[in-house]
């Protein structure tokens, strides 16, 4: 309970910026979802990896999540022709995230133990904090940068955990299809930023997820065949993946980085890992050993830490030459 406590302290910081408070509440609940989504999909893919292998269900949650994307736009009507510009973007945004990172993604959790994986992927934060820093002219706070630093220890302290726990050994094929999966995923997002700042977001979303689904085409005949043979839960968990954390949670993400600083946002993710462990013992009934909670209240903090914000001298007035006014509102409390 007290992680879910400082996970949302630190997720609210991130939208102190935003006016109103009615579009302050609507920022901090997609974030919210976002996290809650994508942390539970770790869990259903957990359940149903045995019966589906990587390729082939990356392409089924795609396929399920292009529906329902298509299907939201379609309610929504709104529809901005893209430029040769943004459609290059899209595409490296679909082939990258969605198609890339999760077959990626999928293969490394089959040769690696999801303690040694999540370690490696949770570089993607990293790298997209010192992209948007370098390539979106966001820059990189001296707090942003230490909270990423924290966040990452404690999700190598979860990996340990886990790794320690676990009877697989590291496999160096799935330590590299983990760094191209963190790769990817940085790659995604920091082409998602700018492709969003004139598109609808839901249009953006869906026409990555349709190209990503189409990348993964090849493995149709591998989709075709587990799903005969698959059970109902099986076939169930991919429609939830496609659903809820690709379609709803890809959504959410949209809206909330089209309103926040990208590096900002993606060391939110960070909140996922200890999500995850707090999901798994709901779910499996898994009690995590006792690094890996650390390790969980380590990567929350490090999150509260990358909010905080820096004060440049140059913003501060000249008490010599600013004239004062005192007024009760000047006070302090």
């Amino acid at each position: 309970m007290s992680e879910t406590r400082a996970g949302t302290t630190a997720v609210t910081r991130s939208v102190a910026g935003v006016s109103s408070p009615r579009s302050r509440l609507l920022l901090l609940g997609a974030i919210l979802f976002t996290l809650l989504a994508w942390a539970s999909a770790f869990v259903v893919i957990r359940g149903v990896a045995p019966s589906i292998p990587g390729g082939a269900l990356a392409l089924g949650r795609l396929g399920v999540g292009t529906i329902a994307l298509g299907t939201i736009a379609l309610v929504q009507h709104r529809w901005t022709s893209p430029t040769r510009r943004e459609w290059i973007q899209i595409i490296v945004y679909g082939v990258a995230w969605f198609g890339a990172y999760n077959v990626t993604l999928n293969l490394a959790e089959h040769s690696l133990d999801a303690g040694t994986t999540a370690m490696i992927v949770n570089i993607g934060p990293i790298l997209i904090a010192l992209g948007a820093g370098v390539f979106l002219g966001e820059g990189i706070p001296k707090w942003l940068a230490i909270g990423a630093a924290v966040a990452f220890l404690g999700v190598v302290l979860i990996g340990l955990a886990t790794s320690l726990t676990s009877a697989k050994g590291v496999d160096p094929i799935g330590v590299v299809w983990s760094l191209i999966a963190a790769v990817t995923y940085a790659t995604g997002v920091l082409v998602q930023k700018p492709a969003i700042r004139r598109l609808p977001a839901g249009q953006v979303t869906f026409l990555g997820c349709a190209i990503g689904m189409i990348a993964c085409l090849p493995f149709a005949g591998q989709l075709a065949s587990s799903l005969a043979a698959a059970p109902v839960s099986a076939v169930l968990g991919i429609v939830y993946l496609g659903v809820v954390p690709t379609a709803l949670g890809f959504s959410t993400w949209a809206y909330a980085l089209q309103r926040t600083p990208a590096g900002r946002l993606s060391i939110s993710t960070y909140i996922v890992p200890p999500l995850a462990i707090v999901l798994g013992v709901i779910v499996f009934g898994e009690i995590p050993v006792q690094l890996a909670i650390v390790g969980g209240v380590v990567c929350l903090a490090g999150v509260a830490v990358s909010r905080r914000r820096s004060v440049s001298p140059a913003s501060i007035p000249d008490a010599a030459t600013q004239p004062v006014t005192v007024t009760a509102e000047n006070l302090p409390e």
